[in-house]
């Protein structure tokens, strides 16, 4: 995969230490998954990541993704119209990750999690498009106790981003501003060939 050098800036080049090109895929990737709609189920020493998306694309990316980090996966419809569901097989690999966003029956981001440019692609990806403000993230609609440390974790990687309600087309958060959606085009890479333009940063 082609990816685009970091600029030459000192804080694009700090930033870059987050980004893409910096990480080896790895299953606990999908961390990035589940700080927007997708959800973790345990199955003994396995678990399996599964979301929701609203476009064939999402479909193709995430599966050549899951495929990176060594995983299997399938698609579906799901029940609401033009909504396809996306899991991946129960695998030992994820059983981790499970564990880690599954203290109770309830999902929930572990202490200390933080986003990097792996994990904000998979979540954009899944759940990312542009509007006419900015880049909007899409969250988990059940998952209102997620979503300030999932804020929190966009802040720290110089991404505060605005919480747009249910009422405002939400739950999301929307990165807005020039040099935000730069950081947040280089921390997650290339496009997709199968990613329509507008759906991803930059």
């Amino acid at each position: 995969m082609s990816l685009t050098p970091g600029a030459h800036e000192p804080t694009r080049r700090q930033l870059s230490l987050f980004g893409v090109e910096a990480h080896d895929p790895t299953p606990a990737d999908l961390a990035g998954l589940l700080a927007g709609p997708a959800q973790v189920v345990r199955m003994g020493g396995t678990a399996r990541v599964s979301v929701e998306v609203d476009g064939a694309w999402r479909v193709h990316v995430l599966i050549a993704e899951f495929a990176l980090r060594g995983l299997q996966a399938t698609w579906e419809l799901a029940t609401v119209e033009g909504q396809l569901v996306v899991r991946t097989a129960y695998a030992t690999t994820l059983a981790a990750l499970g564990a880690a966003w599954l203290r109770t029956a309830v999902k929930r981001p572990p202490a200390g999690f933080h986003l990097n440019g792996p994990r904000l692609r998979l979540w954009a990806a899944a759940a990312g498009g542009s509007d006419q403000h900015g880049y909007v993230l899409r969250l988990g609609a059940p998952d209102e106790h997620c979503w300030e440390p999932v804020g929190a974790a966009l802040a720290a990687i110089g991404l505060p981003g605005v919480l747009l309600g249910p009422r405002a087309g939400g739950p999301a958060y929307r990165i807005t501003g020039r040099r935000r959606l730069g950081r947040l085009a280089e921390l997650v890479g290339d496009r997709p060939a199968a990613a329509p333009p507008a759906e991803w940063p930059g």
